[in-house]
């Protein structure tokens, strides 16, 4: 059940197929104020280096960039993994990147990034996995719940390609499913 007194230290928002048009839906609508750090992982592809980051700047409100490898997590600020590694969060807060292995056919790994910040955030995470087109994302969510994470899931009704968000309800039941207008909403109500 939702605290609405918590505060998270990160959120961290993984998806595949169809999310561009969702995170730039919340990006655009966030509060310019929202101070906790978003993390998104994407999948994306490997050969294109560049367009995601400068495509999502121009709808949001706050700076979106593409961490180095060691950067330290910022309030204000949306961190866009970038394309052909995994992105892990630190317990320092810091981000690490990585050429590992592709994981689920996918560098950017969305379990890797959700799983990081279950283990370096525990209760003070809150995730989201969003619309996509296999089932990466969907143990990684299930870590942040297991550590006692809040956890959303955007309803498949609402996605372009529901495979995802479908592979995480099969695994446990999260905290909220909404809707992209839904899941804005509620990060603007979050306690700052």
């Amino acid at each position: 059940m939702y605290n609405q007194d918590q505060t998270y230290k990160v959120i961290v928002m993984g998806g595949s197929a169809g999310s561009f048009s969702v995170v730039s839906h919340i990006l655009a609508g966030i509060n310019p104020e929202f101070k906790i750090p978003i993390v998104l992982c994407l999948h994306r592809l490997k050969h294109v280096r560049s367009g995601l980051v400068e495509g999502l700047s121009l709808k949001s409100v706050i700076p979106v960039v593409e961490p180095n490898d060691k950067a330290k997590l910022r309030p204000n600020t949306v961190y866009l993994a970038p394309s052909n590694y995994h992105l892990f969060l630190e317990l320092d807060g810091s981000i690490a990147l990585s050429t590992e292995e592709s994981f689920n056919h996918s560098r950017p790994s969305i379990d890797y990034t959700l799983s990081s910040a279950a283990y370096a955030f525990r209760d003070r995470v809150l995730g989201i996995l969003l619309t996509g087109a296999n089932k990466d994302g969907a143990r990684g969510i299930k870590e942040i719940a297991d550590n006692k994470g809040f956890t959303i899931v955007q309803d498949p009704k609402s996605c372009d390609i529901d495979t995802m968000p479908r592979s995480a309800l099969q695994l446990f039941q999260p905290d909220l499913v909404l809707d992209p207008q839904q899941i804005l909403e509620f990060l603007n109500a979050l306690p700052q």
